[in-house]
């Protein structure tokens, strides 16, 4: 297969007035935390948000590899439900010095455009910003900081810059092209 020039842009919070809230999406969304770390869980959420934007570095983690990255301190999963259905989920994933990565986020393809992002994203980021009050020996969040690409959706950016993210890092580089790995075969609408 062909390789694709892949764009990755980082974005930054340095404060926690940064973070500029969406307003809730109307009906019955609610946020939680799985606290009981998952990987069954956490894999079904990373498959079915990123099998149609090219996810692929955790496809392959084993079990044992899924649960010592969620048993870390702090890594924490947030999921979104939309009456009661898991519509999309982010991971935060604390770095050294009070850095916090908004490891992964992102919509079920049946849940976008209907106002859920930007609200999971504004509770993720502002749980990112007290992580530590959570994990006692965390240090207090001094950034918060994730990654998107020119593979993800296309709103990813915009609402990242709607939350108060701001650009601090470009990247392009070769890739070779490939299939989405779908969580299966004609799960998304062409």
């Amino acid at each position: 297969m062909p390789n694709i020039a892949v764009t990755t842009w980082s974005l930054e919070q340095t404060a926690p007035t940064d973070l500029l809230p969406a307003e809730p999406p109307e009906g019955d969304v609610r946020v939680h935390r799985a606290e009981v770390p998952s990987p069954e869980f956490s894999r079904y959420l990373y498959a079915s948000v990123g099998g149609d934007i090219h996810w692929t570095d955790r496809l392959s983690w084993t079990y044992a590899r899924w649960r010592e990255h969620l048993e870390r301190p702090g890594v924490e999963t947030w999921v979104a439900y939309d009456r009661g259905t898991p519509a999309g989920y982010v991971e935060l994933a604390p770095q050294d010095d009070g850095v916090v990565e908004l490891a992964h986020f992102g919509l079920i393809p049946a849940f976008r455009g209907q106002r859920i992002g930007g609200h999971l994203l504004s509770y993720g980021a502002a749980r990112a910003w007290d992580l530590a009050d959570r994990w006692p020996g965390l240090t207090d969040t001094k950034r918060v900081w994730l990654h998107t690409c020119s593979k993800d959706g296309e709103h990813a950016m915009a609402n990242y810059q709607r939350r108060g993210f701001t650009l601090f890092d470009t990247k392009v580089e070769e890739e070779a092209e490939a299939p989405t790995p779908g969580p299966w075969p004609g799960a998304y609408p062409a």
